[in-house]
């Protein structure tokens, strides 16, 4: 059996036992590289480490410590009370500020996952009471955290445009995260139509709004969320990315405990995080700075202005997406080494067809992400679609943005860690089983039309 058609098979047995056990991908993306490497093609240990992506690990460790201490020190909570209060008396725009306010959290730092967890307790708890529809408001948090998860400096975005960086491709990050953000804001549109938003226009929604959004920010919404038990093959993150403590927005003890107040002043040390997260976006786009280097430098600025809120930061850091993307990356790296890609990139190109194989490897990453984890089939399609795209035939950046949105798109599905935490935040007295049933159905759309909607969009009229 040849090198490539081997590695193969141990890709598809790393995909199948990390989707049927709680084993982490990444991990046995580690064993598969060692036993591939140095079994089969002879590799020292020396070639099978250089293949480790530094650059992408310091960058997850920089961006989930900045955005522990975020949310430590009460400054995400503070921006989701923030954002409720300009909703005033306009029901219509609460599903709109959760999705907003997902996408922005998304779009400077934190994993998808995460945010879901932080804004899905309150947005469900707003639908039930204001009577929107709660498939509407899960979704609608789901497609926020997608919309923003393709910046330039957010984990999606890093990984795929730290991918395209390592070959002769053209890079759009740009172009990437706009694509992704669009297509998200379109499907948003639609559910808030067709689910009954338009009714929502002339529903006031008075001071509720407000007095509802004190209440529950009185109580840590990363609290709440940490119940929820992320692990197994589609999980991005563990429990540990999420607040294990009870943080108020506005309280004035320490955020490792103390009473809460629901003083809406925001304190020093937010004030001081908001420009960090400022600083962050404008000297990592604007400058090109490694977003790595910078987001632990304000993370460790934080941490000095208020030494309490990095109290236990370190251990939220996404360890589980560190674990996921290095050793997806250097499996990749041995998967070169073996030749599998060129041999991949061959089949496919002998089709004949770019338009159809361009579908096909859209179609692939989308099924397998509505049970898989997202980050793990970016990191293993998008190499094996490179000798491909250099081809020149088709346009690459249209591509690997309808693969990027393809693969995230279906994390709306109940079996992934987004469609899943949506699902456990449930309210209480709503009929489960019938909840659990209209977020299937409506994955199911979402995976059968979405690859094919992304591929129509993007990589057909040739324009990326």
């Amino acid at each position: 059996m040849s090198a490539p058609v081997l590695s193969i098979i141990i890709l598809v047995v790393m995909f199948l036992l990390a989707t049927v056990l709680p084993l982490n991908m990444g991990a046995l993306a580690f064993v598969g590289a060692f036993l591939l490497g140095s079994v089969v093609l002879g590799m020292s240990t020396n070639d099978i480490l250089a293949n480790f992506p530094g650059g992408l690990f310091l960058t997850i460790v920089g961006v989930t410590y900045l955005f522990a201490i975020a949310q430590n020190n009460g400054t995400i909570d503070l921006l989701v009370r923030g954002a409720v209060r300009m909703v005033g008396s306009k029901v219509a725009l609460i599903p709109w500020v959760m999705f907003a306010i997902t996408a922005l959290i998304t779009a400077v730092g934190a994993l998808s996952p995460a945010a879901v967890a932080i804004i899905a307790p309150i947005a469900l708890s707003f639908a039930a009471k204001h009577k929107i529809n709660p498939l509407m408001m899960g979704m609608m948090v789901i497609h926020g955290a997608q919309a923003g998860g393709f910046s330039p400096i957010a984990v999606y975005g890093v990984t795929v445009n730290g991918i395209i960086a390592k070959t002769d491709l053209d890079a759009n990050p740009m172009a990437i995260f706009l694509a992704s953000f669009f297509f998200n804001l379109a499907i948003a549109l639609v559910l808030f139509l067709v689910l009954g938003g338009s009714k929502l226009l002339s529903t006031p929604a008075g001071r509720v709004v407000e007095q509802a959004a004190e209440k529950r920010m009185s109580v840590s919404l990363g609290a709440r969320a940490a119940g929820v038990t992320l692990q197994g093959s589609g999980s991005d993150i563990s429990s540990a990315g999420v607040s294990s403590k009870g943080t108020s927005v506005t309280s004035k003890e320490s955020p490792a405990g103390g009473p809460a107040t629901t003083d809406p002043r925001a304190s020093v040390p937010q004030i001081v995080t908001i420009l960090g997260l400022i600083a962050l976006a404008v000297i990592s786009l604007g400058f090109k700075v490694d977003v790595g280097f910078v987001s632990i430098t304000i993370a460790i600025v934080l941490a000095l202005v208020s030494p309490a809120a990095q109290k236990g930061a370190v251990n939220k850091i996404s360890w589980s997406t560190v674990l996921l993307i290095c050793g997806m990356l250097t499996f990749v790296g041995v998967l070169e080494e073996a030749g599998t890609i060129k041999f991949v990139s061959s089949g496919v190109a002998s089709l004949g067809m770019p338009l159809l194989a361009a579908l096909l490897i859209c179609y692939i990453g989308g099924i397998v992400s509505a049970f898989a984890s997202s980050t793990a089939i970016l990191a293993a399609l998008i190499p094996l679609a490179v000798p491909f795209l250099a081809s020149g035939e088709i346009g690459a950046v249209g591509v690997i943005a309808a693969l990027a949105v393809a693969s995230t798109i279906v994390d709306v599905s109940p079996f992934s860690t987004n469609g899943a935490l949506v699902l456990a935040n449930a309210p209480e007295g709503m009929d489960k089983e019938r909840f659990y049933k209209q977020i299937l159905g409506y994955s199911g759309i979402v995976v059968v039309a979405g690859p094919a909607i992304a591929w129509l969009i993007m990589v057909v009229p040739g324009w990326m």
